[in-house]
């Protein structure tokens, strides 16, 4: 039977992030893709122009009918604005028994507009870490969670192991914008850490660290690189593979996605979800 997964997010209008990203990643991955729509956010390549949060009762009642009358083998969780709306979300996950949750805190757009409220960033932490598979922060949003910068391969793995402790929940901390504030030809770094010449994410689960690699691919073409990333994780649970596993498959999936980015708007364009399929 083919494998189902939920995402619940917020709406792009220009289609490179979001909801969309995800039900495309999920249809590019094999796995039939079902949604939650948490806010409608009118945004284009270069930038959020409008936020609309959908009401914390019509999201439990999309989660009531989503769950009520279809398998869910795994849950990717994006841009959850404010506390009501992850509070909502909480209850209908332990109220469903939901397995498979990937959790990406989206706080902060690719352009830089504030996604969630700073009042509900320990709201999520508190409702919403303890229940996810694994965590899917990138570097801002985890600068964002541990209050300061992380500059360094070595400050991504200190971290990781940071981060796992505020939920007990695993770990994946991802290094796209590693370098983005310094200078990348220093490789020894101010602090005496080292600034990845490759895509570095880290990963921590209590007892090991691992670091997943791939080529740096330069380009500005990355919108939805996140949301996307953590769906493809999703999709492969939802298809059965361990957690780690996903991961690594997940990896070589967005790797290619950048690789073959869409040059579309007058922003950074999209990452290309049907890469394998399109010439």
């Amino acid at each position: 039977m083919i494998k189902k997964a939920l995402t619940i997010a917020g709406s792009d209008s220009g289609g490179g992030a979001g909801i969309q990203a995800d039900l495309k990643t999920f249809s590019a991955l094999g796995v039939y893709g079902m949604s939650v729509i948490t806010a409608v956010t009118a945004q284009n390549t270069r930038g959020v122009l409008a936020v609309e949060d959908i009401s914390a009762e019509v999201v439990t009642k999309q989660l009531d009918a989503v769950f009520s009358d279809i398998q869910v083998d795994a849950v990717k969780i994006g841009m959850v604005s404010n506390a009501e709306t992850i509070k909502a979300i909480a209850g209908g996950l332990e109220k469903w028994k939901a397995k498979g949750v990937v959790l990406d805190p989206v706080m902060v757009s690719e352009t830089g507009s504030l996604l969630l409220e700073e009042e509900a960033v320990s709201i999520l932490v508190e409702y919403l870490f303890p229940l996810a598979a694994i965590i899917t922060p990138n570097l801002y949003e985890a600068s964002v969670l541990l209050k300061r910068e992380i500059n360094t391969v070595e400050e991504m793995e200190e971290a990781a192991a940071e981060l796992y402790y505020l939920g007990s929940s695993p770990v994946l901390l991802t290094g796209g914008h590693l370098g983005d504030n310094r200078d990348v030809s220093n490789q020894d770094g101010d602090k005496g850490g080292s600034v990845a010449a490759r895509a570095i994410d880290v990963y921590f689960d209590g007892k090991s660290l691992k670091r997943y690699e791939a080529e740096r691919i330069e380009t500005r073409n990355t919108h939805g690189t996140g949301c996307t990333y953590s769906s493809a994780i999703a999709a492969y649970l939802a298809r059965g593979f361990g957690l780690e596993e996903a991961i690594g498959k997940a990896k070589n999936y967005i790797t290619g996605a950048i690789r073959q980015g869409l040059d579309i708007g007058h922003g950074p364009g999209p990452v290309n979800h049907f890469h394998q399929f399109w010439p």
